[in-house]
């Protein structure tokens, strides 16, 4: 019967030597502790939207008719060169040139607020047309979950300004990595929404 060797200092385990998941992640932790929270919230939305519309495929069929592709594509457009942008100012932070890490997060968001501005101009038609959260199921899920979006969108905007004001690093990349979830969920909610019958 063998035994084991003695254990030695170098067999300790330390927690400098001990790596996290979150560590290997660009950013800070608790900004990916804030974006695993809210896909669960935009995913437990858009598997109440699947459930609701296996249960009434018709009024579905018929509100995403009354939809605009066009300006959902333009949209798409819009916060997937945004996410370009955003990739752009971390590889900037990271070579510390950091006045062009600013050009591009304000690329990031310019294209930000273009897709505001496209988005409250699809409200206005559809609530000049009469369509409100009360108009159907399916407008009541397609409010909340495109102007939840729209609120992230929002605050993706804040967090980019707020992080361009130094233009660090891990800062560029906190922010890349909000911005990038917001692409994200538009990602998912497109087709889900505007698209697939």
């Amino acid at each position: 019967m063998t035994s084991c060797p003695p254990a030695t200092m170098a067999d300790v385990p330390t927690a400098a030597s001990e790596a996290s998941v979150l560590d290997s992640l660009p950013g800070h932790p608790m900004i990916w502790l804030l974006i695993f929270s809210e896909l669960a919230a935009f995913g437990a939305l858009l598997v109440a939207f699947a459930v609701a519309k296996a249960l009434d495929p018709t009024t579905f069929a018929a509100g995403q008719a009354q939809l605009d592709p066009l300006i959902a594509s333009v949209n798409t457009l819009c916060l997937i060169t945004s996410g370009w942008c955003a990739a752009r100012a971390c590889a900037s932070a990271q070579a510390d040139a950091r006045a062009a890490a600013r050009r591009w997060l304000a690329g990031a968001g310019l294209l930000g607020v273009l897709f505001i501005a496209l988005k409250l101009v699809e409200y206005a038609d559809e609530i000049g047309r009469g369509i409100d959260v009360e108009t159907s199921a399916f407008f009541t899920l397609y409010f909340l979950l495109t102007g939840f979006h729209l609120l992230h969108v929002v605050l993706g905007l804040v967090i980019l300004a707020v992080v361009a004001w130094r233009a660090e690093p891990a800062d560029v990349e906190t922010g890349a990595a909000f911005w990038h979830m917001v692409d994200l969920v538009w990602l998912m909610l497109v087709p889900i929404i505007y698209l697939m019958r």
